[in-house]
């Protein structure tokens, strides 16, 4: 969305005399710039954090690499709090761009790590997006295996033909495909099953206190059993606490991330820390 349609919004929302309008608008277009400037300046980096085994908590089956920029005062901007403004516009894909490389950088220089990076929808049509996909596989043979791309679920319905035949080409190089924030949108089951997603990463709404609310029991017990009839693995997200995570390991959740296995963070142990401390 150019920044036209955001001043355009402006005047609407002043002609109209709607105060409110123009404060959502006003932060928006400050978030745009935000991002913008954190690009200029290369100030855009990853967060990573665990997904666990079900059967082996203490070993995470892969990390999720979480897009994050500074601000000019240097304070670590998380995906939620920017996201949804910039996700149309050109801006969305130069962040897209710019988390992929971020990860395919760090799955070559980490050979045993498996990593997942979000993208868009609106990203297969960017030629620079699939450029840094294709330079990074090339940078060693076993990336594609370790690499899965997290698309979702409302992001996958904009442009759901695309998208399959997107996967469809991807997945003969080896790459894994995750649907995320299942169950928060809209999805066609008959997109669904066309689809072919290897891993479905459940909406964490469902998640939160599951094991107090039999609504949400019954609706995360849905979603596995259609994770399982289409061979997908379950992942279970916003897994905050103990109560959480033994209720889903007894409905048979495959995999869980939260903070109750860990935080994001932007210094995961793979990275060396040089020594801070003083001698002398």
């Amino acid at each position: 969305m150019s920044d036209l349609s955001y001043d355009g919004g402006y005047r609407g929302a002043q002609a109209v005399g709607d105060p409110l309008t123009f404060a959502i608008s006003q932060r928006d277009a400050d978030t745009i710039q935000m991002v913008r400037n954190a690009i200029a300046d290369r100030n855009v980096l990853l967060a990573f954090q665990p997904v666990v085994q079900t059967a082996l908590p203490d070993r995470p089956a892969f990390y999720e690499g979480l897009v994050r920029v500074l601000d000019h005062t240097g304070r670590v901007i998380p995906a939620r709090d920017f996201i949804d403004a910039i996700e149309t516009s050109e801006t969305g894909r130069q962040i897209d761009c710019l988390a992929l490389q971020q990860g395919l950088d760090t799955l070559h220089a980490n050979p045993g790590l498996r990593l997942s990076i979000n993208m868009s929808a609106r990203s297969i049509g960017y030629p620079r997006w699939m450029d840094t996909l294709m330079r990074g596989l090339r940078q060693g043979p076993t990336i594609a295996e370790r690499l899965i791309l997290e698309i979702t679920e409302s992001s996958a319905m904009v442009m759901p033909d695309i998208v399959q035949v997107f996967m469809a080409d991807l997945q003969h190089k080896g790459i894994t495909f995750a649907l995320d924030d299942f169950g928060a949108g809209y999805t066609s089951f008959r997109y669904l099953r066309d689809f072919f997603f290897d891993i479905l990463k459940i909406d964490g709404q469902f998640i939160r206190g599951i094991h107090k609310s039999p609504d949400d029991q019954v609706l995360t017990q849905a979603l596995i059993s259609i994770g399982r009839q289409f061979e997908m693995f379950t992942v279970a997200e916003y897994v905050e606490t103990a109560e959480e995570a033994m209720f889903l390991t007894d409905i048979g959740i495959d995999c869980m991330q939260g903070y109750y296995f860990g935080a994001p963070t932007t210094k995961p142990h793979w990275v060396h820390q040089p020594d801070q401390r003083r001698t002398g």
